[in-house]
């Protein structure tokens, strides 16, 4: 099953973020190699300054989903603020990147 995971960074999070930006990362990379994060991207705001994140992620079930956010650091340490979670269907085209 995939999801759209949506989540905007909480005020004044910036500092936060850079600091949690690499253990984030970790989790992402064995994410994206057990097939499980399809893509991600940080989101940014008129300055360049990143104010958020969209992921699109696959597993079994939406428990497996809220599992790896209960441990995800930006949540953890508060860089998000509000997670909006939708499943979803990645097109064909793109399926395979």
């Amino acid at each position: 099953m995939q999801f759209l995971v949506i989540a905007q960074d909480g005020q004044d999070a910036l500092r936060r973020r850079l600091d949690l930006r690499e253990r984030h990362l970790a989790v992402a990379s064995r994410l994206r190699a057990a097939g499980n994060l399809l893509y991600g991207v940080a989101t940014i705001d008129e300055e360049g300054q990143p104010n958020g994140s969209v992921e699109v992620a696959q597993f079994d079930s939406r428990a497996e989903l809220d599992e790896w956010l209960r441990h995800e650091p930006f949540v953890i340490g508060q860089v998000w603020d509000k997670v909006k979670v939708t499943p979803c269907r990645v097109g064909p085209m793109f399926a395979s990147q």
